[in-house]
């Protein structure tokens, strides 16, 4: 089974806001081969960015385009993928934004084996089974408390026993950020799980997130995520250091391995939360799940995207059972909410499992990607070296 062709799309909304939302729109890789199979994957990252790290010409040997890395190749295994991703990621090493284009790709790439196989994509990473997981809904702050309490009211009518909440208002103020997570806890009640994403609202200043974390710990914060710049390693390893009474997340920003071990090994946070589609995909995510393992560090996903890029990410996780949460987006987005046939659903329980089906076990809607298709042509010395292909 040979690569025969690695299809683009960029797709998108009407309209794209400046709002920390990324689902409004995305980079998505087709994958075919010469025997019919087909598999698909998402990045989270600027779509035309990413889609030129496919197609640029080359400039030398540590410029080459990942197409042309990869067309042709055999690709029947769980070998074949990590071999073909060292060697793409090798040619590249020189495109700035390579992790996260290739996370697409390396997505579709196992989707496509486990097809071949007549295997989850779980299997295929050496887990038996997969456990279920507590997915928290994950939402952007309302523009005041008010309109956040109400967020929160209706997560809890939805019956989520978990909820994040971040962006937005948050760093403008002490008395906002204060006003802000009390509305949220008081919309969920109690006993239910409340997440609070700082979105990097104090940039170095490990000083003021470790007293925003000591105002937030009344309210029953189950982690502090993103307080500080995502490289601001020495940062929070002094927010450890000063005993913060609410536990540490990030991690979404570590776009490559090496700077997901330093942040673990270094940055000491209690939860690290990886983005299979900036990452390079589910090949590196699950090399720093298993060293999440070994260091002590909680592993959860960060998915932000459609459930494409969801299944991709339990299908890492899954096969763990102490790495309990589950970033679970509920957005409004049609672009992410029907991007895929059927959603990963919660249980009677509240709980969300692995798709079991082979490799993602979860289908593209043809329809949608149709819908939010923004044609490229991409031309160099009036030769076109890019053009979307007619749906």
């Amino acid at each position: 089974m040979r690569i025969e062709a690695i299809d683009l799309f960029y797709v998108a909304l009407p309209e794209v806001t400046d709002a920390a939302d990324g689902t409004q729109d995305s980079f998505l890789v087709r994958v075919r081969t010469d025997d019919g199979l087909e598999g698909w994957g998402e990045s989270d990252a600027s779509p035309l960015v990413s889609l030129a790290a496919y197609v640029c010409p080359m400039s030398h040997g540590n410029i080459i385009n990942l197409s042309d890395s990869l067309l042709g190749e055999k690709v029947e295994t769980p070998e074949d993928i990590r071999r073909l991703h060292f060697k793409a990621h090798r040619r590249a090493m020189d495109i700035e934004q390579v992790d996260h284009a290739q996370s697409a790709v390396d997505i579709a790439l196992w989707d496509l084996v486990g097809r071949r196989l007549g295997k989850p994509v779980y299997a295929l990473l050496g887990y038996e089974r997969t456990y279920p997981k507590l997915p928290y809904c994950s939402v952007l702050f309302g523009d005041d408390p008010q309109s956040t309490r109400r967020i929160a009211e209706a997560i809890r009518n939805k019956g989520y026993r978990a909820a994040k909440f971040g962006w937005g208002p948050m760093g403008q103020d002490e008395e906002t950020d204060i006003a802000l997570v009390r509305a949220a806890r008081e919309g969920l009640g109690p006993g239910s799980r409340l997440m609070v994403d700082a979105g990097v609202a104090w940039h170095l200043d490990a000083e003021t997130a470790y007293k925003r974390a000591c105002q937030f710990a009344p309210f029953e914060v189950t982690w502090l995520e993103e307080p500080l710049f995502a490289g601001a390693v020495e940062q929070y390893a002094r927010l450890k250091e000063l005993g913060s009474p609410v536990a540490i997340a990030g991690g979404e920003g570590c776009n490559t391995y090496r700077a997901a071990e330093d942040f673990i090994r270094h940055g000491r946070p209690d939860f690290v939360q990886i983005d299979v589609g900036r990452i390079g995909g589910i090949t590196t995510t699950d090399e720093v799940c298993r060293l999440a393992r070994r260091e002590g560090v909680i592993f959860v996903n960060h998915t932000f995207k459609s459930h494409l890029q969801l299944a991709a990410s339990l299908h890492v996780l899954g096969g763990v059972e102490e790495f309990q949460f589950l970033e679970y987006p509920d957005t409004p987005s049609p672009l992410a909410r029907d991007l895929t046939t059927r959603r990963i659903l919660r249980d009677e329980d509240g709980l969300v499992r692995a798709p079991e089906g082979p490799g993602l076990g979860i289908e593209v809607n043809m329809d949608t990607v149709r819908t939010y298709l923004r044609p490229v042509r991409i031309e160099i010395d009036g030769r076109t070296v890019f053009a979307s292909k007619p749906l």
